[in-house]
């Protein structure tokens, strides 16, 4: 990513971190809606995964521009999901919800930099979970697969 693609991800974070709930709403409807087989991946209270979606997100992207401090919190986070149900062809559809709803909270503010900036940043962040779940998958004994 570059400078000023970080610059534009934390200045529109910094719109979106005063409507968490509007957010992670738009975020699970859409998720669900693309992809309905998901909910069942979700088995407490959505207003709760919501506060914690906005959660992550906030302690990522304070470190965006020095990733090496959370690598290691989000290979976990994609070895936790690996035991929820996850598989990688959920990140693209976890994407397409994320960035849609980021687009719809920000409404004017978004714009095709923004976009740009954020998938760049999803990538980077979807890349490292993978890496973890690889590691989960492939400390599974064979005869478990």
């Amino acid at each position: 990513m570059t400078d000023l693609q970080l610059l534009e991800v934390k200045n529109s974070w910094s719109y979106l971190i005063f409507q968490p709930k509007e957010l992670s709403q738009l975020f699970y409807n859409k998720l669900f809606e693309l992809e309905p087989s998901l909910r069942i991946l979700f088995k407490g209270d959505i207003e709760e995964q919501g506060h914690k979606l906005i959660d992550i997100l906030t302690r990522i992207i304070a470190r965006l521009q020095k990733m090496e401090d959370v690598e290691e919190e989000l290979r976990a986070l994609g070895q936790r999901h690996v035991s929820y149900g996850t598989k990688p062809e959920h990140y693209k559809t976890v994407e397409q919800a994320l960035l849609w709803s980021i687009e719809h909270t920000l409404g004017s503010r978004w714009s095709e930099e923004t976009s740009q900036a954020w998938k760049d940043a999803y990538r980077i962040i979807a890349d490292i979970m993978m890496e973890g779940a690889k590691m989960s998958v492939s400390n599974i004994p064979e005869v478990a697969k």
